[in-house]
């Protein structure tokens, strides 16, 4: 099980502080997972300017140019945020045994380190 899921929020904890142009403390949503390379796509986070070509569409508008899109970010550069006091924690996991169907299975549940709430 992951500790940094799809639509978590998380709040970057290294780099440049905002008042020098970093994102060092600011807060986002997880909008993707790269796993493979240990790599999280959050909503306002890493900001860079894509040049796209220029081509034109059927109707025949203009397309391409300057745009601004996220990038991804190191999962080890992200903090999960606790729910309860919305600052950054560590993510740790607590087992329970569910019984469904007649038989009984032990489920995972993301526990946050800080205060011990469920995530």
């Amino acid at each position: 099980m992951a500790k940094i899921k799809k639509g978590d929020l998380v709040q970057v904890i290294t780099g440049a502080k905002a008042e020098r142009g970093g994102d060092k403390g600011k807060q986002g949503k997880v909008l993707r997972v790269f796993p493979d390379t240990n790599r999280v796509l959050v909503e306002g986070i890493n900001r860079v300017t894509k040049h796209t070509k220029v081509g034109q569409s059927q109707r025949g508008t203009k397309t391409g140019g300057i745009e601004v899109v996220e990038a991804p970010i190191h999962i080890s550069n992200v903090a999960l945020v606790d729910p309860s006091t919305k600052k950054p924690t560590r993510v740790g996991f607590r087992t329970e045994t569910v019984e469904r169907n007649g038989k009984q299975r032990e489920v995972r549940i993301r526990v946050a380190k800080s205060s011990g709430k469920d995530i």
